[in-house]
């Protein structure tokens, strides 16, 4: 696939790079640092360029910028018709500590009205990305630690989990984009668990129904 990354930090880097070792094509954009962007695709064999350039022909989009930043990145983006975008974010205030959003909303329902013309997916937001590369180097071992994803629209899942299990994970559905009401809280949980708690920050979950 190609894939356009927006945001540089810690999501968007780590992802890029190991899909770039899947072989997708992918495109860095949206720095404070070019420098950051044209290391990020020397590094991984992929380009460097500006938002409208990466989400120009994507067959994914990945939005993986902090919350604050969300509008203006999408301003540049344009409309997003028909394109797949993943949405990472959750929406945070500034120094992390609290949701700005909801309980009668979400983040992902905030995007989706911004774009509505964006095929919007959640996923990755329940992860640390500190848990991405372990996850990747042991994608050939079962069980898979479990990712949700959650969205509206069937076609855009598909990509999704086509992209959730390039990484190693195995993609749980977690219904529509309402769900972000649920799953934006209980990512606060996770990172309560990878950062709070002794033993490192490459966090992963599973959930098994007993039989």
């Amino acid at each position: 696939m190609k894939i356009a990354i927006l945001g540089s930090g810690l999501m968007g880097a780590k992802l890029g790079r190991l899909w770039a070792a899947c072989g997708h094509d992918v495109t860095f954009a949206y720095s404070r640092d070019r420098a950051k962007l044209d290391h990020l695709a020397e590094e991984t064999g992929g380009t460097a360029g500006s938002v409208a350039q990466a989400v120009d022909g994507a067959d994914a989009v990945l939005l993986a910028v902090h919350w604050s930043r969300t509008g203006d990145v999408l301003e540049q983006a344009g409309d997003l018709a028909g394109q797949v975008v993943l949405n990472c974010c959750v929406p945070l205030n500034d120094d992390d500590s609290a949701l700005v959003v909801g309980p009668d909303t979400s983040g992902a329902e905030e995007l989706a009205r911004m774009r509505p013309d964006a095929r919007w997916v959640s996923c990755f937001n329940t992860s640390p990305s500190e848990a991405f590369e372990p996850v990747f180097a042991r994608k050939d071992t079962t069980p898979r630690p479990h990712l949700m994803l959650y969205g509206d629209d069937d076609g855009a899942k598909d990509v999704a989990r086509a992209l959730i299990s390039d990484i190693g994970f195995e993609p749980l559905e977690a219904g529509g984009l309402s769900t972000g009401r649920y799953a934006e809280p209980f990512a606060m949980v996770t990172a309560v668990l990878a950062y709070g708690q002794p033993g490192g920050p490459a966090l992963t979950y599973r959930f098994d129904k007993l039989r």
